[in-house]
């Protein structure tokens, strides 16, 4: 093969960033009570009907998200690191449901599927005969409304609108087989991350952020980078997957459409864009305190909001260490041999090349 080699694109391409980027560096500390919290949320999955098949081969019991959950938070109530754990497992439950049969395909069926879901929280409860997704979403509900206030309520609902109709977008895209461009997919994928979760990390440390924060310039800039780092790592995670299914829907698929490249060199460049990322959430995060002081925020506020900031912004390495972990993400495909030259991302060699 020469001075060439064949790569894998997956998640062990994102091992390098906690040397590249200060954030992500270092271990995260892991909740004591993991194992307990692993085994009630499963034993919950499955009664609730999101979990099915044998014990350990189910992929979203494989996936371990208690552990991403315990990584999360550390030190929180171990019954609140199991609600943020269940919450996880059915956020996956439903993107499953859109990415492994027709339904994704189908914007009328996403917009269908995700109305009877917010619907039922509206109305206060499911549809008689509702399927486990809007049975399940119903008791995170109860679970979660009583420690929150209606302005963080309506800011969770609001979250999901936004997912919706990211949701019935790509299935649009999928439909037509279309590849979002490089300008518009960042501010697609925000949306269809699924950014109620960020909002959940307040419940679990039992800290609201007050509602004057949420629609200032400086909140908005961080959480939207926090998005985007998760986001985008997770799509390196995932490429292989998505790739296999023709979902054009991952950072490195639209790199590669847009600037005509193979994976890997595509992959090398998103790797690139995280670490700059990543660099400009740091900042926004050390310069958060001062910046809402001189909006005149309360500095009782401040501090509710920056404790909370502080979870999300350690939550990025933790999450990098699940993505490593997690059986949801199994190795990558080898992709087309890429050329090394000196100064250039080189990519992992696959272990037939070892």
């Amino acid at each position: 093969m020469g001075d060439s080699t064949a790569v894998t694109v997956d998640a062990t391409l994102l091992l390098p960033l906690t040397e590249r980027v200060a954030m992500l560096a270092g271990t995260n500390p892991i909740h004591q009570d993991v194992w307990s919290v692993g085994a009630t949320v499963v034993a919950w999955a499955r009664q609730a009907g999101l979990i099915v098949g044998e014990p350990d081969t189910a992929p979203l019991e494989r996936a371990r998200f208690e552990r991403l959950a315990a990584r999360v938070f550390p030190a929180a109530p171990e019954d609140r690191v199991a609600l943020y754990a269940r919450w996880l497992i059915w956020l996956f439950a439903f993107d499953d449901a859109r990415d492994d049969g027709p339904v994704g395909a189908s914007a009328t069926a996403v917009d269908d599927l995700y109305g009877h879901l917010l619907m039922s929280l509206r109305r206060g409860g499911p549809r008689p005969g509702a399927d486990p997704l809007e049975l399940a979403l119903n008791e995170l509900w109860r679970a979660t409304t009583p420690l929150m206030s209606p302005d963080w309520r309506r800011r969770f609902l609001t979250h999901m609108e936004r997912h919706r109709a990211a949701c019935v977008e790509e299935a649009v895209n999928r439909r037509t087989g279309r590849t979002p461009s490089l300008d518009e997919y960042p501010s697609l994928r925000r949306r269809s991350l699924g950014r109620f979760m960020f909002d959940l990390a307040e419940p679990a440390l039992g800290v609201e952020v007050p509602a004057p924060v949420v629609p200032t310039a400086p909140w908005q800039s961080l959480l939207e980078g926090l998005t985007d780092l998760t986001a985008w790592c997770n799509d390196v995670a995932s490429h292989a997957a998505e790739a296999n299914r023709d979902d054009p829907h991952n950072y490195v698929t639209v790199v590669a459409a847009a600037c005509h490249l193979d994976p890997c060199r595509a992959a090398g460049r998103v790797l690139d864009r995280i670490a700059e990322r990543a660099t400009e959430i740091a900042a926004a995060a050390r310069a958060l305190p001062s910046d809402l002081t001189a909006l005149g925020v309360p500095a009782g506020s401040v501090e509710r909001a920056d404790e909370v900031a502080s979870a999300l912004v350690r939550a990025q390495g933790a999450h990098l260490e699940w993505l490593q972990e997690s059986g949801r993400y199994c190795a990558g495909v080898p992709v087309a041999a890429v050329p090394k030259t000196r100064g250039q991302w080189t990519a992992r060699r696959t272990p037939a090349e070892n």
